[in-house]
């Protein structure tokens, strides 16, 4: 049987907001259906024709808990016949469910799928599910001979490996704020963001910029993790809240549903890395996913890595040898903010739109992910 190509139709993300900021009001429900619903405004397609809805989510309790992805369909109004599953693979969730939703349509499973994700850490706070249990097991950390597991540690690790200073590290993070008002001043998102409405106001751009931010500023906060660290809030993504959507057909169907594909996804790859340093498993995964397409990072003309924290771009960069002009050209998550469920599917809006904004022909982007996993995709411009 033949394998069918998948394609991008389109992409929409809501403004990301700050923690506590213009979205905390929201619930993640709701939020979701805004983008689900623009997509439908956007592309024509009637829903009751999509054939699944993917939707990544981390923290799933309290108000995301018992498949945010079914309640936020039934929230757009969509009929009661379209399903819908809440996928988990820590801050890639999103990223995951889009590539799920790819490997549907690629098998002939799905015509029409959309894939997206969301979190608002104002409401379901971060941690929130390990409050009350122990995730990883007392097996686990035996194995690896530590008494936890936890991502600023292993962000520590990551720039003590490297010998990447404080300094490099606050640069790296003030490079995050320039490019993303640079990006905002200069419209670059303004095509891919819907507004949310909150009373008589509307959060219209990403809400957790902080213009001016500098390595002398940020040589004051204090470390996060270690007294002697060089992890700190202004060197890693914001807690936030957001919610993304991304419709996925083959090129045949978008031709009959008079749409224009924006890329394809040409190869996708998830690995496994060290659980204690947690945060390398990016590098893997892009010389995996270079491989399977056939291409070196040279080839590679845009790619959004996500800033969980500095030192996880800057080590990649490192060992990939990628052009840094070309590395999260936009700004990144330490700048505008990292709703943990939704980032994939931001990072590829983001992403596919600056593609065809640019004419770029192949785009990469790829994720860090609690427990030391990461997916890695690239899309080709559609002709």
């Amino acid at each position: 049987m033949r394998v069918r190509e998948a394609v991008v139709v389109e992409a929409v993300r809501t403004p990301i907001g700050k923690r506590n900021g213009a979205l905390s009001s929201v619930h993640p429900v709701d939020l979701s259906a805004l983008v689900l619903n623009e997509l439908i405004a956007r592309t024509g397609v009637d829903p009751a024709a999509v054939d699944d809805v993917m939707w990544g989510c981390v923290t799933q309790l309290g108000d995301q808990s018992s498949n945010v992805a079914r309640f936020a369909t039934l929230a757009a109004g969509w009929p009661e016949s379209v399903p819908a599953v809440t996928v988990n693979r820590a801050c890639g969730s999103g990223q995951q469910a889009i590539e799920s939703a790819a490997h549907a349509v690629m098998s002939g499973a799905y015509d029409i799928a959309v894939a997206g994700g969301v979190e608002t850490m104002s409401r379901v706070p971060l941690g929130a599910a390990r409050a009350s249990g122990f995730p990883y097991g007392q097996t686990v950390l035996d194995r690896y001979a530590t008494d936890r597991l936890d991502q600023g540690t292993g962000a520590e690790l990551i720039a003590e490996k490297w010998g990447l200073s404080r300094l490099m590290l606050d640069e790296y993070a003030s490079r995050s704020h320039q490019l993303a008002a640079d990006a905002i001043d200069g419209g670059a998102f303004d095509t891919q963001l819907v507004p949310v409405a909150r009373g008589e106001a509307q959060l219209t751009v990403d809400e957790g910029l902080r213009r001016g931010t500098t390595p002398e500023t940020l040589s004051k906060l204090k470390p996060s993790f270690r007294a002697d660290g060089v992890i700190h809030a202004g060197n890693a993504s914001q807690i936030s809240d957001g919610a993304a959507a991304v419709m996925i057909t083959t090129p045949e169907k978008a031709a009959e549903l008079g749409l224009t594909p924006i890329v394809r996804l040409l190869a996708g790859s998830v690995v496994g890395a060290d659980p204690v340093m947690m945060l390398t498993a990016p590098i893997p995964a892009t010389q995996k996913v270079l491989g399977r397409a056939g291409l070196t990072i040279g080839d590679i003309g845009a790619i959004e890595i996500n800033e969980a924290f500095a030192p996880v771009p800057l080590a990649w960069q490192i060992e990939l040898g990628a052009d840094p002009d070309r590395v999260n050209p936009l700004g990144g998550a330490i700048a505008v903010g990292h709703p943990l469920g939704a980032s994939g599917a931001i990072l590829t809006t983001r992403l596919v739109y600056h593609m065809r904004d640019k004419g770029i022909r192949y785009g990469l982007q790829t994720i860090c992910e609690g427990g030391g996993t990461a997916n890695a995709t690239i899309y080709e411009l559609a002709e």
